[in-house]
This record gives structure tokens, C-alpha cells and sequence, in this order.
């Protein structure tokens, strides 16, 4: 009866997401009728799809054909039973209507995976779940680009689906939409790889219980694996682990379908000569440890009203207190870190239309100090990030740690798009926040997809000796 009533509900709150999500697609349709910013590539390559001529590629576009493979799949039987003909036909209008479906795929996915990792949670009702994935939805930097012909809504669906089937143990099944998720971004590899972490943590964590259990401890419920105690302990048992030949092969067996991609994209990259298709110059690898930073910021911003409480804050302080060593040793590393490897993208200093170029203008280049002057903050942030996981094993933690490194240090470009899948996935482990939190976290999506589609929308402007206009987006 429970799940009969959330699910009235979550059909109510999807149908009412999907009408909105209508009435600004028809609005943004008019308002930007010709293809803007990277829709320029996308657009025509999809449209060459829809005339098959799979054979011509566009040298600029760096990602795989996964959104123009799946739009024309969409677009051409819809075609056909509808008797559809003309300029409708793979229109900028009905590509970018692929992501309005994406995007309700992804509000039902959000659901999905939030039943399922806080089911168990008897102090959260259903409305606390639906609530939770509708907030995630209309998440601002996904939700945004919802409405135009980009690849972030196809990556986040096929990403999460995949992450869904490993929840639910069909990893056959979870490797081959990771195939998919690669198809939209290549980066998408690192998650299919969390995926396989996941169910690498499970194992570990089920043996490190066996373990406990034979020495008659104890691990107290919702504590990670992880203590100042432990951590000797859990070193060694690690070690022991992957020495032992038969834990290894009941391990590879388990994760073998995601072994089965990571060959077959390491083959890729390999007769490719790179993870990037078509023009590189823009997309240079490099070890850009502040990208960590500012992902953990990010998250830092965007999770405030389901994470942050003034309790959270003197719990900081009274860490601070207790290790101050590890605080300074944390914040002396971050400096290094800041002073020797941070980079600044061509694109973020040049191009006007995106957010980020006025974070950097207005906050990084005000004083050369800066950038070092924010270290507490990440320290904090980091903290916040972590303690907010605490309730998920240390094995978890590591595998999700090291993919989140992963996504983000070896890009050089600041792009708040490449914090999507770790931010969703970040959020959704956390603990599901009270009614009041995710009311409050709603409200905070729903004013700056106000303002950024506003500010797209009725603020445009003109570059020197460019008639076109420009508008402003994440």
C-alpha cells in the first residue's frame, strides 16, 4: 500500500514536472529558434544521422555519436507513424526535444535509485523520497541544459541506469548501458569503473564483517568501516585481500561485464590515440588538483540546504580542535597544490557567455592572494563532503573518492558541466534530508533555473564586430 501511494504520488509530481518542463521548452524554442554555442556542431551532425550519412563527421565535435545515434532512433519511427514530412523532420526544435525526455527519464531514475538506497530509512516517508528526486531533477546545471541539443542529459540517463542495474545486481545489464553512457562522453568510463567499485566495496565490505564478526567486534550501525583505530587494520586487510587468490577470482567474476568495457575502451583509446574525437587542441589532459577544490565548493553550494546546520558547523570546529595537525597538514598540502598547479583555460578568460568566466573574473583574478585565501574554505569543504558520506562504508568512500578525482583533476577547462554526475551521485548517498531541507533545496533550484533561463532568455548581448547575439548559460 505504501509503494501503490508513492507511486501516485511521483506520477503526479512527474506529470506536473514534465508540463512546466513544456511550457519553457516552447519558450525557449521561440526565444532561440537557431542553433546557439555548441548546438552549431551538434545540431547538423544530427541531422546528417537523420539522412544517413553516418559516414560524415564534423572534426569539431570531441564526443562519441551516442545522442545523435539515440535522437534519430527517437525521431525516425515517430516520423513514420505520424506521417511527419518537411522541416519538422530533425529540426533544432525537435533534437532538443530528445532532452525533454531525457529528462524525464532522469526524474524517474533519481526515484529509483533514491527508493532504493533509502528504503530501509523508517524515519523518511515517501514524500521525503519523491521530494528528493524531484529536487535532483530540476538540479540547475542539468535542468538548464534540458532545453538545447547538448549531450548532458543523455549522459546523465544512461550514467545513472547503469548505476541502477548495479544496484540491483544486473551487471550484465549495467556494463552495457555504461556503453552507452561512453557513447554520450567518454569520460562516462570513470563511472561504468565506480560501478565496478561499487560492487568491489559490497565484497570488501561483507569480508571485513566476516572478519569482525570472528573477533567478536562490533561495528556500531550507520559507522563507516573507517576509524582513527581501524585504519591500520583496514590496511592490512586490504592487503590481504587482493593476495588471495580465490577472493580475487570471486571478485573478478562479479565485476567482469565492467573488466569487459574497460578493455574494449582501453582498445578504443588505443587505435584512436586518445580519449577525444575529432579537434583535441581544446581538450589537453593535465594534473589540475584545484579542480578538486572547486568541485567540492560547488557541492559545498548547491548541497547547503539538504547538508549544511549550524550543529554541522560546531561539530567542524570541535574536529578542528581535537586534530589540528591533520587540519594543517590538509590546508599546507592544499596550498602547494594551488600555488603549483593551478591552470587557466583559454575559454575561461575569453569566452563571456558562461558563468564560470565571471566566477574567475570577479572572485580569482580580484587580488593574486585569492586563490590561496580560499584554502579554509576547501578545507571545510572537504570536511563537509566526507562527513556527509560517513554513513557509507570506508570501501564505498575510496572507490567513489577516487572516481570523483578522477572526473574532475585532469580537466583543465572550469566547467560546472563536468560536476553533473558527482554532484547527482554525492547527493543521492547522502542522507535523505527532512521535508523541510528538500522543500528549502527545491525552492533554491527553482529560483536559479528562474534566473538562468531569464538571464538567457531577456539578456542578450552583442560582441564587437558580431551581429549575432550571445547569451548568458551555465
Amino acid at each position: 500500500m505504501m509503494e501503490r501511494y508513492e507511486g501516485y504520488i511521483f506520477t503526479a509530481l512527474c506529470s506536473a514536472n514534465f508540463f512546466i518542463s513544456c511550457l519553457l521548452f516552447s519558450k525557449i524554442s521561440r526565444g532561440q529558434r537557431d542553433p546557439y554555442m555548441d548546438e552549431i556542431f551538434h545540431v547538423p551532425q544530427a541531422q546528417k544521422y537523420c539522412q544517413g550519412k553516418f559516414s560524415e563527421w564534423d572534426p569539431m565535435i570531441t564526443t562519441l555519436p551516442g545522442l545523435y545515434l539515440v535522437s534519430v532512433g527517437v525521431i525516425k519511427p515517430l516520423v513514420w507513424l505520424a506521417g511527419w514530412t518537411g522541416d519538422v523532420v530533425c529540426s533544432t526544435a525537435m533534437l532538443r526535444f530528445i532532452n525533454l525526455l531525457f529528462n524525464c527519464g532522469n526524474l524517474y531514475l533519481l526515484h529509483l535509485i533514491t527508493h532504493k538506497l533509502h528504503f530501509r530509512d523508517k524515519t523518511r516517508t515517501a514524500w521525503h523520497r519523491v521530494l528528493s528526486a524531484l529536487s535532483l531533477s530540476t538540479f540547475p546545471v542539468l535542468y538548464f541544459f534540458t532545453f538545447l541539443y547538448y549531450t548532458d542529459a543523455g549522459s546523465t540517463f544512461f550514467t545513472l541506469f547503469a548505476y541502477l542495474m548495479t544496484l540491483y545486481g544486473s551487471h550484465k545489464a549495467s556494463a552495457l548501458l555504461g556503453c552507452g553512457a561512453i557513447l554520450f562522453r567518454q569520460t562516462n568510463v570513470i563511472w561504468v569503473a565506480f560501478c565496478a567499485g561499487t560492487v568491489a566495496a559490497g565484497r570488501l565490505e561483507e569480508a571485513w564483517e566476516t572478519e569482525q564478526a570472528k573477533r567478536r567486534e562490533e561495528i556500531p550501525a550507520g559507522r563507516s568501516a573507517l576509524s582513527a583505530g581501524d585504519t591500520g587494520r583496514v590496511i592490512r586487510f586490504l592487503l590481504e585481500y587482493v593476495t588471495s587468490p580465490s577472493r580475487l577470482r570471486a571478485l573478478l567474476l562479479a565485476a567482469w561485464p565492467y573488466a569487459a568495457v574497460a578493455a574494449a575502451f582501453l582498445l578504443f583509446v588505443i587505435l584512436n590515440g586518445g580519449i577525444v574525437v575529432g579537434d583535441r587542441s581544446s581538450h589537453e589532459a593535465c594534473l589540475h588538483f584545484p579542480q578538486l577544490f572547486y568541485f567540492l565548493s560547488f557541492s559545498l553550494l548547491f548541497s547547503a540546504p539538504a547538508a549544511l546546520s549550524l550543529r554541522k558547523a560546531v561539530s567542524f570546529l570541535h574536529s578542528l580542535r581535537k586534530q589540528p595537525w591533520l587540519y594543517l597538514c590538509a590546508a599546507s598540502l592544499s596550498l602547494l597544490l594551488v600555488w603549483k598547479f593551478t591552470f587557466v583555460h583559454k575559454y575561461l578568460l575569453a569566452d563571456n557567455r558562461h558563468f564560470p568566466f565571471y566566477v574567475w573574473r570577479r572572485v580569482f583574478q580580484r587580488h593574486p592572494l585569492v586563490p590561496f585565501a580560499l584554502v579554509p574554505g576547501y578545507v571545510f569543504a572537504a570536511w563537509s563532503f566526507t562527513e556527509s558520506l560517513k554513513c557509507r562504508s570506508v570501501f564505498w568512500n575510496l572507490a567513489f573518492l577516487a572516481c570523483v578525482a578522477a572526473a574532475t583533476v585532469p580537466q583543465k577547462l572550469l566547467e560546472f558541466r563536468y560536476f553533473i554526475l558527482p554532484y547527482l551521485l554525492y547527493r543521492l548517498h547522502m542522507p535523505l534530508p527532512s521535508a523541510g531541507r528538500l522543500l528549502l533545496e527545491l525552492a533554491l533550484h527553482g529560483a536559479m533555473n528562474a534566473a538562468t533561463l531569464h538571464l538567457f532568455l531577456h539578456t542578450p548581448f552583442h560582441w564587437p564586430h558580431s551581429p549575432a547575439l550571445q547569451r548568458f548559460m551555465w
